[in-house]
């Protein structure tokens, strides 16, 4: 293999670490805030509602701007001032005793994640060599699913048993290291040249990555009621007590199957990967509306790790892969406000429906609209290509 196809660079390790400590903090708050807010604030319910979407709102729109940021001042600067204020606002959390107060600093906290996460992005683009590009947004893609399984572990864990001072320091400390790991980072090519003719502010979204990411994002919907139901879920229908074992099962999973998946999309493309990964992902939903023991419920999270951990980095690959060199990066940025509003909508339509009806409902058809959304990549992507 030719060394300029190294994929495991100082700067590969270091970006993907950074993004761990980004998405630990995320994912730690998804699930943790609102429970805080309820519990210690006065009228917390309608804030508690409020939070999630306040912040995504936030970061999409700084992450639709970051890139422009990026042309003028480069990579490295712009990672540094969003891991400050995502540092900052951290340790901001210490003081609201208002609902108020606690919407103010997520606000701050939005603009330091879009910011971050965006140039994050930026980097990964540049690192990772052409030829390895699936395998290599497979791996870094890794880091998010470990989040979603560490984050909220330690986060319930540190709502009940911890004070506020240390609760919020877990925060603090996750945030600090994504600094650390800042630190170590090389200046990339677009830091040395930061003046890009291909991006200007009438240009803030890659028009190449916007078909495939709201495809992506149609699948976020049903996978939202995943990442903010499950919970709920299992206590509903009485196993409660094996919840926290969905998403070790989930992990697990994505991470045994991450190394083949990448490697053949980048040797058989990504239809090859994309059509299976629907159907187990479907199935997956599926067995969890019909889930009444503790076995089906776990065979779900397999089937919904294997699936679902296998069509983001794959949806990520392809929303950059068409992309010019000069615009990866916001290609990248384009994918994830897509992906994020999917989340954002998904969680609220899954609120009102689980409401009115019920949870069995909502994955029932769930399962569904992940075949509808097999059907418009079809339409959409894989037919077009033809």
């Amino acid at each position: 293999m030719n060394t300029n196809d190294k994929l495991w660079s100082k700067d590969f390790i270091c970006i993907t670490l950074c993004n761990l400590f980004i998405y630990l903090v995320f994912y730690y708050l998804l699930v943790t805030l609102p429970i805080y807010i309820i519990e210690h604030i006065a009228g917390g319910e309608i804030i508690a509602g409020m939070i999630t979407t306040v912040f995504l709102f936030i970061a999409i729109i700084v992450r639709t701007l970051t890139p422009l940021w990026i042309s003028r001042f480069g990579n490295k600067s712009i990672l540094y001032a969003g891991l400050i204020v995502y540092l900052v606002s951290s340790v901001l959390y210490l003081f609201p005793t208002t609902g108020i107060g606690f919407l103010v600093v997520r606000m701050l906290h939005g603009i330091g994640f879009g910011l971050a996460t965006a140039t994050t992005g930026e980097f990964l683009t540049d690192i990772i060599p052409q030829s390895r590009k699936g395998e290599g947004i497979g791996f870094y893609t890794l880091s998010l699913n470990l989040a979603v399984v560490f984050g909220p572990f330690f986060g319930i864990n540190a709502v009940r048993n911890l004070e506020k001072p240390y609760f919020f320091g877990i925060v603090i400390l996750f945030s600090f290291l994504s600094i650390i790991m800042c630190v170590f980072l090389s200046n990339t090519e677009r830091e040395q040249q930061p003046e890009n003719p291909g991006v200007n502010s009438r240009d803030v979204f890659e028009k190449s990555a916007v078909r495939i990411s709201i495809i992506c994002a149609a699948f976020a919907i049903v996978y939202s009621s995943i990442l903010s139901f499950i919970p709920v879920y299992a206590l509903d229908i009485g196993l409660l007590h094996v919840s926290s074992y969905f998403f070790i099962v989930f992990a697990i999973v994505t991470i045994i199957s991450r190394p083949f998946t990448g490697k053949w999309m980048d040797v058989y493309g990504a239809n090859v990967i994309m059509y299976p990964s629907i159907i187990l992902f479907a199935l997956g939903i599926l067995l969890l509306s019909l889930s009444y023991n503790s076995a089906i419920f776990l065979i779900a999270a397999a089937l919904i790790g294997l699936g679902w951990g296998t069509l983001f980095p794959t949806f990520q690959t392809l929303a950059i892969s068409k992309a010019l060199p000069e615009k990866r990066g916001m290609a990248m940025a384009t994918f994830l406000s897509i992906f994020e509003l999917g989340i954002g909508i998904g969680s609220y339509i899954v609120g009102v429906v689980i409401s009115i009806y019920s949870f069995q409902t909502v994955y029932l058809h769930g399962s569904v609209l992940v075949v509808m959304g097999g059907v418009l990549y079809w339409l959409l992507v894989h037919r077009k290509e033809a």
